[in-house]
């Protein structure tokens, strides 16, 4: 892989590469021939941090998994996929599968105390939506925040401002965390009614983090129970559309 491609990978992946750093030593797991994968990986992109090796579907290659993003490599080290695996009979998006499961633990250890939660009484789904207060697309989601609930959608929002720490956005987001009715203060928040600036102790630098952590590359970034991203906005009715595919697939699997 030349210097131009490993930039463009590390680019892709979202990652920084500013020259290598310790990488973590090979699980005990690794087989001589992920051992030479990973060293191949790392020689090509140096500062890269390999999360774990899998096998993959496809014949010859590996399931490689960085900073929460999937790629296929060569057993031999030589090349690289990167991309979404797509199975034609089912459509489904194969690497969308992996990395929500790479997703699903570090998400589901955010206990509630750590989100704003807006849920119907007995919800049959859960949403974790990383959103910004001043994004269009996160605004017209919350319009609709009784329709997700009637689906049987709980929407659990993490903090996201895309402008960074300390900007507008990051310090709105602090105030309504410091609100006492954090409900009420993120909707006025999103109507672009005032709400009193507070500070206080709070989740909204871990939340960005977290996010950078997942990829989250834009808001609002929807991610269902196993994972997976479903997606930016969509409307309610096809947010339930595919929270019960994946359910179904779930099943029969």
């Amino acid at each position: 892989m030349n210097r131009k491609l490993a930039h463009s990978l590390a680019a892709a992946l979202g990652l920084v590469v500013v020259g290598a750093y310790a990488q973590p030593e090979a699980a005990a797991a690794d087989s001589p021939g992920d051992a030479a994968l990973r060293a191949a990986v790392i020689k090509s992109v140096p500062g890269v941090v390999i999360d774990s090796i899998k096998p993959s579907i496809i014949p010859g290659y590996k399931e490689v998994a960085i900073g929460g993003r999937v790629v296929y490599v060569s057993t031999d080290g030589k090349y690289l996929i990167q991309g979404s695996l797509v199975e034609l009979s089912s459509r489904d998006n194969l690497t969308s599968f992996s990395e929500g499961a790479l997703r699903r633990d570090t998400l589901n250890a955010v206990g509630r105390e750590r989100r704003i939660i807006f849920s119907p009484a007995k919800p049959k789904y859960r949403l974790t939506v990383f959103t910004d207060i001043d994004c269009g697309y996160c605004r017209k989601m919350h319009t609709q925040i009784a329709d997700y609930n009637k689906a049987g959608i709980s929407v659990e929002y993490l903090f996201f401002p895309r402008a960074g720490l300390n900007s507008e956005s990051f310090n709105k987001a602090v105030s309504v965390w410091c609100s006492n009715d954090r409900q009420k203060a993120l909707t006025d928040a999103k109507a672009d009614r005032p709400v009193p600036k507070k500070t206080c102790a709070n989740p909204v630098a871990q939340d960005y983090e977290l996010g950078k952590k997942i990829g989250v590359d834009g808001t609002p970034a929807v991610y269902g129970p196993d994972g997976t991203q479903l997606g930016g906005y969509l409307p309610p009715a096809e947010v339930l559309a595919k929270l019960n595919r994946q359910a179904a697939r779930v099943a029969g699997n």
